[in-house]
């Protein structure tokens, strides 16, 4: 039987109708927390209330837009209590090499990783402030951002960006009892890595600079993303952990045409 570390808190997910963000809720819900789900996909969100019941509700919420966010932050509070915890998933890429890169593709790219994790983790710092109890943030970030790869400019400055955000945030909020650090998945098995699965060489050229030489289940993500949220954690501050099954003493392979 799982330990309940966190019976009776809120949290907060985004991301969580499917992938990481989803394992990250379904883990918080058997150890006893109450989840407010975001995400702009209602079809996932609507089969994760199904599965999790009255402990999940999902909040159709657009994390790029902070009315949105604040909402959907202030919508948790008032249906599961104050607010102890706040995971930061959402994240997706749309790359090309820098000589090809359109500017609306870096945009959406750097606006879904990085303004989302700023306006989560400014409405929910609000709201944790306020609880007068220790509270927690953790930033999923991204092996990406300290790896270059051809055609992830966009996406490894952005997951760069939240790393460092993280530990700035982390010295900013210290004084009120939140800790702030970031996850630093490598290659994960979720809906954004399909088409690199689908493609058998390319996954393999992947899997032979991984010491472990397999990907990650969202689930094994999620648990480290909840060690840093817990009481075993509660020394832990303004940092990031990576969970790449060694990727980090490797590299990418290369990619270039």
């Amino acid at each position: 039987m799982r330990v309940k570390r966190f019976e009776g808190m809120c949290a907060v997910v985004t991301g969580a109708a499917s992938g990481i963000g989803a394992a990250i809720a379904t883990r918080l819900v058997a150890e006893g927390a109450s989840v407010a789900g975001l995400d702009v996909a209602e079809g996932g969100l609507r089969h994760m209330e199904e599965a999790l019941g009255d402990s999940f509700t999902g909040v159709l919420a657009d994390v790029t837009v902070e009315s949105d966010v604040a909402r959907a932050v202030e919508a948790a509070v008032e249906r599961y209590g104050p607010l102890r915890l706040d995971f930061n998933v959402a994240g997706a890429a749309r790359g090309a090499l820098v000589l090809d890169l359109d500017e609306t593709d870096w945009d959406f790219t750097v606006d879904l990783v990085q303004k989302g994790v700023f306006f989560c983790t400014k409405h929910s710092g609000r709201h944790m402030r306020e609880t007068g109890k220790p509270g927690a943030i953790v930033n999923v970030g991204s092996f990406n951002g300290r790896m270059p790869s051809f055609g992830g400019s966009a996406y490894s400055t952005a997951k760069a960006g939240v790393e460092m955000f993280s530990k700035n945030a982390a010295l900013e909020l210290a004084q009120f009892g939140i800790r702030v650090n970031a996850v630093l998945p490598g290659l994960v098995d979720t809906p954004m890595s399909a088409s690199l699965n689908s493609n058998i060489p390319m996954r393999e050229a992947y899997l032979e600079r991984i010491p472990m030489a397999r990907a990650a289940t969202p689930d094994e993500i999620a648990a480290a993303c909840l060690f840093m949220a817990s009481a075993d954690a509660s020394y832990i501050t303004g940092t990031a952990l990576m969970v790449d099954g060694g990727w980090e003493t490797s590299n990418f392979p290369r990619l270039a045409s």
